[in-house]
């Protein structure tokens, strides 16, 4: 029997109508399946709902319904415990989600058959002075200006050693999975999400050295509020700390990948094409 967690974004009215489905034929096929968050209250089976501490490697498979928010959610849950993630695509986007809905059954039958590769991504690591414990994310850390009419100043050590500091909207340190989220909307390098790499792009910077810079995944990274203004810290897009003049957070690759599924037909290039509209010769 294999325990699957699964999470619906319940602001997508086609996934919760084929999560109820999903769920029957999985128990059906003599599977347990249990619903993360507010998925269960949405399709009436509070039966099944299970609280974020009792998330644990227990869990065989890990199904996102809804888009890549969705998934970099589920990642956040279950990434500390290698629990496979897969991603049903009911997004606009779809870089992290590789299943269309109309073959879900068909691609969980085929992961319940061992029929699938495991394809593991980077993730980061974040350090914030004062909170406790560390964060991760899929995607970036992005170290922002809380003032809209003012930069903020930010000094980078690598590996303990000094870097340059930034004049900036903000900084992102992106995996290469991250690559093609807000750090490509920042003329950052676009990565193939299975390098290891910590990409740095500098968010409208006021400085002459305005480029962003691929570095080693084995990097430590420092980073300082200078004076005088405070900044905010977003993980994978929620705000998570607050940073004060002269407070710092440290940034690496975290120990353990995130674990992905995937079926070997969707590369990343084809995906580059049909998303950017690329066309052929």
């Amino acid at each position: 029997m294999t325990r699957v967690a699964a999470f619906i974004n319940i602001n997508r009215q086609e996934a919760i109508d084929l999560a109820g489905d999903l769920i029957e034929w999985i128990e059906a096929a003599g599977h347990s399946c249990f619903l993360m968050g507010d998925s269960a209250k949405a399709i009436n089976r509070e039966d099944i709902a299970i609280r974020e501490e009792e998330i644990d490697s227990s869990f065989d498979l890990a199904v996102a319904l809804g888009g890549d928010g969705s998934i970099l959610y589920v990642v956040r849950k279950v990434g500390d415990f290698g629990v496979p993630v897969m991603g049903i695509n009911h997004g606009r986007m779809g870089y992290l989600s590789e299943v269309e809905p109309e073959l879900a059954q068909q691609r969980i039958q085929a992961f319940f058959e061992g029929n699938h590769e495991i394809e593991e991504r980077m993730r980061l690591e974040i350090v914030v002075d004062g909170l406790a414990g560390p964060l991760r994310g899929l995607n970036e850390a992005v170290i922002e200006k809380v003032d809209t009419g003012r930069t903020v100043r930010l000094s980078l050590d690598i590996n303990n050693d000094f870097f340059t500091s930034y004049a900036t909207d903000g900084l992102i340190i992106a995996t290469p999975t991250g690559s093609t989220a807000y750090s490509l909307s920042a003329r950052g390098p676009i990565v193939d999400p299975t390098h290891h790499a910590l990409l740095l792009t500098p968010v409208a910077p006021h400085s002459l050295f305005d480029r962003a810079v691929v570095l080693s995944p084995s990097d430590n990274l420092q980073i300082q509020v200078l004076p005088d203004c405070e900044a905010s810290v977003a993980l994978d897009g929620y705000i998570v700390a607050q940073l004060e003049v002269g407070q710092s957070l440290t940034c690496k690759a975290a120990e353990k990948p995130a674990r992905m599924v995937s079926f070997g037909g969707n590369s990343f290039h084809r995906v580059l094409k049909e998303k950017f509209g690329l066309s052929d010769r």
